[in-house]
């Protein structure tokens, strides 16, 4: 009886087994679908990148050459910079550079660009993961003190003050915060950026006010959104009131319980607005002279450095993809039926 037993559990899991099923756990083959999916997606992403490009106007030859430049030397520049093969064969050779790790050479300074990425990712990225933090930090217990009490001064103080910061855009934002504690109160340097390897609290003068401009309009969006989130749980779900029948405190079911469900419904707005806070360091990074790769795509577009700034464009595009993915990888993370109803 027992051998019997033994074989039908063995046999069981082959006979249900697809061709080609990848095997694994839920969450293993939710990751690699997900890979999976993102692939055509950068794919699709690297071509429109390569191609609006491709139509920006001007003529970098030229501009790397001069304008007083002859029909010879600019043609010679062309050649160097492989400007005089066709479109597909130059998309086929970039693509094909990103997977070996050479991203190509700026047409302007000659400088590698993965070179020029290595300097300027790492101030980008402290930017946004500070701002996504701050803006977390701040959003969360406003929004759990709003909810407690609807209605409330706290909740309506709350909400006229997140509308206010959502109505300003975050380059206004930034030249306030220069203003206000850069030049009038002189507490924290208006431009510039210190590198972490000179001391953290150095570091963190230098980058508190681009980190605020993008981080308070983030926490406005944020404390509406979970806050309205939290009140509609508090007033319409069941588990709600089989807690409260519990006797379990209001706090605690707000915090337990109905934040619990909310997380969710915040964490797809995280995830949706990724591409907007990387977006949002180009102008931020200008404003405080941060030496990012904001800065850099900028520098580039203006003097016409195809691959410097083909090559941002693209690693913005492929951040909000990748974050993304992680998204939905948390989801399936903190909710069991996400991983399992994904077959």
């Amino acid at each position: 009886m027992t051998e019997t037993v033994t074989r039908s559990t063995e046999t069981r899991p082959a006979a249900h087994r697809r061709p080609g099923r990848v095997s694994g756990s839920p969450l293993v083959r939710l990751t690699l679908r997900r890979l999976l999916m993102a692939i055509p997606l950068l794919l699709a992403i690297s071509v429109l990148v390569f191609a609006l490009l491709e139509m920006m106007p001007g003529d970098p030859a030229r501009n790397q050459a001069g304008m007083d430049a002859s029909e010879e030397e600019v043609e010679a520049v062309r050649r160097r910079l492989g400007l005089d093969r066709p479109p597909v064969e130059r998309y086929l050779g970039w693509l094909g550079g990103i997977f070996r790790g050479d991203l190509g050479r700026s047409s302007v300074s000659g400088q590698s660009v993965t070179e020029m990425l290595g300097d300027r990712a790492p101030v980008t990225m402290e930017l946004v993961l500070l701002a996504f933090a701050v803006s977390l930090a701040i959003a969360i217990p406003v929004a759990l003190l709003a909810a407690r009490r609807p209605g409330g001064v706290f909740d309506r103080a709350t909400m006229v003050v997140s509308m206010t910061m959502l109505a300003v855009p975050n380059y206004v934002l930034a030249m306030l915060l220069v203003l206000v504690f850069g030049i009038m109160l002189r507490l924290l340097p208006a431009i510039g950026f210190v590198p972490l390897s000179e001391g953290l609290l150095p570091n963190l003068r230098s980058v508190t006010l681009p980190v605020l401009a993008l981080a308070v309009p983030l926490a406005a969006f944020y404390t509406r959104f979970l806050r309205g989130d939290l009140v509609e749980q508090m007033n319409a779900a069941d588990y709600v009131d089989t807690a409260r029948a519990k006797g379990v405190r209001p706090w605690l079911v707000l915090w337990l319980h109905a934040f619990r469900n909310s997380s969710f419904g915040l964490l797809t707005i995280v995830g949706l607005n990724i591409g907007t806070l990387v977006g949002g360091t180009v102008i931020i990074e200008q404003i405080f002279a941060m030496p990012g790769m904001g800065m850099m795509m900028l520098e580039g577009a203006m003097s016409r450095d195809v691959a410097v700034v083909q090559m941002c464009v693209f690693v913005f595009a492929a951040v909000a993809v990748l974050a993304n993915l992680v998204v939905d990888l948390l989801y399936a993370v903190l909710d069991p039926r996400i991983r399992y109803g994904s077959h």
